[in-house]
């Protein structure tokens, strides 16, 4: 299962995944991913892992040729907020962080899911219309 979680900033793709994720339900997340890649020049996900269990072998192949081909485009994602609590999964992400610099990847308990939703939706510095949102407060 995979469900769309609402987020106030549009450059955010949330995610729910738990139980069983079939290829159809990951080429929905990768369609939101393209979309909003579209339309933001960067993009951060949040995804809530803890009742997942597998992937159909369809849908875990289609995840792995998916995130090759990000490969040469990890300059377009942000931030990656990952909500659980459990062990291994948190394990994984940390490891994610190392290995792509990019992108900042943090791991949130569940108690925590305002905080994970709060920063995963900053933007970057330098994306603001605002320049005095970036720190810039004139000469």
């Amino acid at each position: 299962m995979l469900e769309f979680i609402s987020h106030p900033a549009e450059h955010v793709v949330a995610l729910k995944i738990g139980g069983v994720v079939t290829a159809s339900e990951l080429q929905q997340a990768i369609d939101a991913i393209e979309a909003a890649k579209r339309n933001h020049p960067r993009i951060s996900m949040l995804a809530e892992l803890d009742d997942m269990r597998w992937m159909t072998l369809t849908a875990l192949l289609k995840d792995i040729g998916y995130g090759l081909t990000q490969l040469g485009d990890l300059k377009r994602y942000h931030r990656a907020a990952v909500i659980t609590d459990k062990e291994w999964i948190k394990h994984i992400a940390h490891l994610e962080d190392r290995l792509f610099k990019a992108m900042e990847i943090r791991t949130f308990p569940s108690r925590d899911y305002a905080a994970a939703m709060a920063w995963v939706g900053e933007l970057p510095k330098g994306a603001h219309e605002d320049p005095e949102e970036d720190g810039y407060h004139g000469a």
